[in-house]
């Protein structure tokens, strides 16, 4: 059992020395006048089935699950949400008063809430959604999407059977196309959405000629470093809304934080200003 008073959580996957939520949590922690801390847990590859059963012996209210153990994970809690095992994945993780484990996943809520956000009048049935990308990133976003309503989205990956796999298994909206039909697959979209890696700091930017996307378009990129990809800087300059992942980063983490220290945070511009110092 954890300490009723001192509240621990963390971050576990490998490696952890890049992530934002010790920053974005233990802010919040001070914000609210909470005792307790939000830590790295390096955890390698094979040493996941150690780790988790140690969270409740430790004192941990919970953790967040990032790479590589989002989908082991979600094979060795004791419970999942229901949301969590449509998406096939987990990225939080809740030790409930007897010490089990309850996996949930909150990408896809803090996807659709930084769209929001960024534009409060936004509808997921608005027109067709174009989703760059199949995996765990473009599984969260495709599903939520979904479940708000979007009658069509066309699911776009380099290797046509991942993105064929992931709308067979979702089905309803969702249609994969060859990666080779990505610039056609923008004319009357509502909504394109990059999940892949191209445009992340080191990498190179994603190959997409935008000419037949509707200038009203929301241009979404879960990445946020660097805050504006070429991507987003080439919908900006020809006039279409954008919105980069740092809001789904955030967003995310918010239910997290509610289950462990019982206090539903706010996103502030002083807390966006906290974040944005450490890109």
């Amino acid at each position: 059992m954890s300490d009723p008073k001192f509240g621990l959580a963390g971050i576990m996957g490998w490696p952890v020395a890049h992530s934002r939520s010790p920053t974005l949590h233990n802010y919040w922690i001070k914000k609210y006048g909470l005792l307790g801390a939000y830590v790295q847990l390096p955890v390698a590859p094979g040493q996941l089935e150690v780790a988790l059963p140690g969270l409740a012996a430790l004192g941990f209210r919970g953790c967040n699950i990032t790479i590589p153990h989002k989908v082991d994970a979600l094979k060795l809690v004791h419970e999942l949400d229901p949301v969590a095992r449509r998406m096939g994945a987990i990225n939080t993780i809740v030790v409930q008063p007897d010490g089990s484990l309850k996996g949930f996943n909150n990408d896809g809520f803090g996807y659709i809430q930084s769209l929001l956000d960024a534009k409060p009048d936004w509808r997921a049935d608005a027109g067709p959604v174009t989703v760059l990308g199949a995996g765990g990133a473009a599984r969260a976003v495709v599903l939520s999407l979904a479940e708000r309503g979007a009658k069509a989205i066309r699911l776009l990956n380099r290797t046509l059977d991942k993105a064929q796999a992931l709308a067979d298994e979702f089905g309803g909206p969702v249609r994969a196309l060859p990666w080779e039909d990505r610039h056609d697959a923008l004319e009357g979209a509502a909504l394109l959405v990059n999940t892949t890696n191209q445009g992340m700091h080191g990498n190179p930017a994603l190959d997409l000629d935008l000419r037949k996307l509707p200038v009203q378009a929301l241009v979404s990129d879960v990445i946020y470093v660097p805050q504006e990809t070429p991507l987003l800087a080439a919908a900006r300059l020809r006039g279409n809304p954008t919105v980069n992942g740092l809001g789904m980063l955030l967003n995310q983490a918010r239910p997290a934080f509610h289950a462990w220290f019982g206090v539903m945070p706010e996103i502030t511009p002083e807390l966006r200003r906290a974040i944005v110092a450490t890109l």
